[in-house]
């Protein structure tokens, strides 16, 4: 697990895009809120839902193995019990992401056990449009 500041602002400043799995575009969600910000910051965002076919004006895509581009980061708004679903699709991705970021709220040390001894970052309980707010100002 990462809390570092000094790892984090570098991996952070080094990702273009992001895979935000549970995205809607309902206004006043949080998940709505960091998917606009993201998009603002210039980011490739991939919305994952299973049923919406757009989110944001952009296509949706119903897994992460669906997604078209490369993903450096995948975050996730889903509660915790389905992170270990996600972090077993991470594994069978033919690039991995750089990050697999639970937002505030979310963590699993299963999710965390899958992810172990593979190049990805495992981040959680942490909102990445705060932290790349604060870290890449």
């Amino acid at each position: 697990m990462l809390h570092d500041d000094i790892a984090l602002r570098p991996l952070l400043r080094s990702c273009r895009s992001v895979a935000i799995v549970g995205a809607k575009d309902r206004p006043g969600s949080p998940v709505d809120g960091v998917g606009r910000y993201l998009l603002a910051a210039g980011m490739t965002v991939y919305p994952v839902h299973p049923v919406r076919k757009t989110v944001w004006g952009l296509a949706a895509f119903p897994s992460l193995a669906d997604v078209p581009g490369a993903i450096d980061i995948v975050d996730l708004f889903r509660a915790s019990g389905h992170c270990p679903a996600h972090a077993r699709e991470v594994t069978a991705l033919a690039a991995m992401p750089r990050l697999f970021w639970m937002q505030s709220g979310i963590d699993s040390p299963e999710a965390r056990a899958i992810l172990a001894g593979l190049p990805v970052t495992v981040v959680s309980d942490r909102c990445l449009m705060v932290e790349h707010r604060r870290l890449m100002a």
